[in-house]
């Protein structure tokens, strides 16, 4: 049975809506059943052609024309856009117009149909998955950016408090002090008075003894201390220290901790259009050609070539088995170097103004050159950095590996700031092998994929991070096992993956289909790729240190 009418898309009777649909007219474009057939082709009035559904045809249901009941128009009126009959041409209301198939009309609505569905299909129903797809992405970074405002309060929180406990210290151990100088001076009035009552007492002992005794001499010798004992001590008086607070004034407080910006929400309007960098549409479909050219071949000086970077249309960075970074043009001339601090970056990538990003796995720094400078854009303590992209929104996804044996993760960062960890499946299962050399790139459709050499694959998320497919190599053996080094993208959505234990290139499309290889007699161990935006294939040969331009697609 034709799969397209299988028992689960069963075709139901046109006439009694009940019965299976076996049969087809073709001229009136209704599906019978057996018992039914006998009942259609028994109307006279109309031709019929009853056909097994299977082997229905194309005749096209022409509209009944509305002034000449009998007839079918066949033609089309350019000026009134109306569909006419034969009869109508030699009406008054049609003279002179121009007249056309009606099938023609038929063909190029089809055809924009087709264009329509290709396009919803093909470009804009995946747009809108890829952003509904992101909202968890956005929702995500909100609830790190809140938790990151909220840590930032409670740290001025606590730097408030600390202060404030601080003065109140400060305050106390004045009061502590103020007391202690208070106890030293009452100490010593204490002292002096004890000393008074010593010789008050003793006094008094004295006159008790003078009063028994009959001595007149010893009587006479008596001088009184009363008139000194009389004036008492003088008064201490004391203020004693109050506290006065003042009256909280939370305003000066809250000018002390600081402010929230205020949240808002604008919306841009925009069309899901896609533009090359030169403007041109890039629906304006490019085949693939049955055979790839060489067209130009580029001494890069180095003994082994790693990674290139497309600057524009006309020039290539490259790094390879020493320290520097090299830029050619097309035509091979060497343009600019870069001396590095390292023996020989892992990956370059450049950014939307053409900047070189590299990153330095001993060092555990990613590093940016900017007017010839060398500046550490972020080092990465108990991680290492392997391959970098620059996405479309000038992001870096950078390749991270552990020093512990945690997975390996590819990490999108904002400038220096983390925002997107990709690490596991929907299962909790690592997405990429441990270490070694891994590759990274976006692809127009957002799509983030990785050439996992031990894995001997292409892994590919979509920009939410969730896993969509993984290339293993063609539906057919290869002379080794695949191990993809280089992997870059083109204005098609094509994945290209270097594979250099056979001199080849793999062209997939954005789902992960096979579609051509390039070598392996033209190319010797590729590695990195890049595309120029006319989509130029740039590719290093690591065992000869050339650069090998392929055009590969019309």
């Amino acid at each position: 049975m034709d799969p397209r009418y299988s028992a689960q898309d069963a075709v139901r009777c046109t006439l009694c809506k009940s019965s299976i649909a076996p049969m087809h007219c073709d001229i009136c474009h209704v599906n019978l059943c057996k018992d039914c057939v006998e009942t259609h082709i028994s109307d006279v009035t109309k031709d019929h052609k009853v056909v097994p559904l299977k082997h229905r045809g194309f005749t096209p249901a022409y509209p009944k024309c509305p002034n000449h009941s009998l007839k079918q128009c066949e033609l089309h009126c350019e000026q009134c856009r109306n569909p006419i009959c034969a009869f109508c041409i030699s009406s008054e209301e049609h003279k002179g117009h121009k007249l056309v198939d009606i099938l023609e009309i038929f063909k190029s609505k089809t055809e924009s149909l087709e264009r329509d569905l290709k396009e919803l299909e093909k470009s804009i129903i995946p747009k809108y998955r890829e952003l509904a797809s992101n909202i968890p992405v956005q929702k995500a970074s909100l609830s790190k950016h809140s938790q990151e405002l909220t840590k930032a309060l409670d740290k001025k929180g606590d730097d408030l408090h600390r202060e404030i406990d601080i003065i109140i210290q400060g305050l106390k151990s004045d009061v502590h002090e103020m007391e202690s100088k208070h106890i030293i001076v009452l100490d010593d009035e204490e002292d002096k008075i004890s000393q008074t009552i010593s010789e008050i007492e003793q006094a008094i002992i004295n006159v008790h003894k003078l009063l028994d005794s009959n001595d007149v001499n010893f009587v006479f010798s008596y001088k009184s201390n009363n008139a000194a004992f009389r004036k008492l001590p003088p008064r201490l008086k004391v203020n004693l220290p109050s506290f006065s607070p003042c009256q909280i004034n939370r305003e000066q407080i809250a000018q002390q901790i600081g402010s929230l910006s205020a949240l808002s929400f604008t919306k841009e309007e925009r069309v899901y259009t896609e533009k090359t960098t030169e403007g041109t549409s890039s629906s304006s479909f490019k085949p693939l050609m049955d055979e790839p050219s060489i067209i130009t071949t580029i001494n890069s000086k180095h003994s082994s070539l790693y990674n290139v970077a497309c600057l524009g249309d006309d020039n290539i960075w490259t790094s390879g088995d020493n320290n520097t970074l090299d830029l050619f043009n097309t035509q091979g001339e060497l343009k600019e170097s870069i001396k590095t601090t390292l023996r020989n970056p892992i990956d370059i990538a450049l950014t939307k103004s053409g900047n070189v990003v590299y990153t330095d796995y001993n060092g555990r720094y990613v590093n940016i050159v900017k007017n010839k400078q060398i500046q550490r854009l972020m080092r990465l303590p108990g991680r290492r950095p392997r391959g970098l992209c620059v996405t479309s929104a000038d992001d870096l996804l950078v390749v991270v590996v552990s020093d512990n044996g945690e997975a390996t993760k590819v990490v999108r960062y904002s400038g220096s700031t983390e925002q997107q960890i990709i690490q596991f499946n929907d299962k909790g299962d690592p997405l990429y092998s441990y270490d070694n050399s891994k590759y990274v790139i976006e692809n127009r459709n957002l799509d983030i994929c990785v050439a996992d050499f031990d894995a001997g694959a292409v892994v590919v998320v979509n920009h939410a991070g969730k896993f969509r497919f993984s290339y293993t190599g063609p539906p057919y053996s290869t002379k080794d096992k695949f191990k993809p080094r280089g992997i870059t993208t083109d204005s098609q959505g094509r994945i290209l993956a270097a594979d250099c234990n056979n001199d080849r290139i793999h062209i997939l499309d954005q789902d992960g289909v096979f579609l051509l290889f390039i070598g392996s007699n033209s190319l010797h161990t590729p590695w990195g790729l890049c595309v120029d935006t006319k989509d130029n294939l740039f590719v290093a040969e690591s065992s000869t240190g050339t650069i090998k331009m392929i055009k590969y697609s019309n």
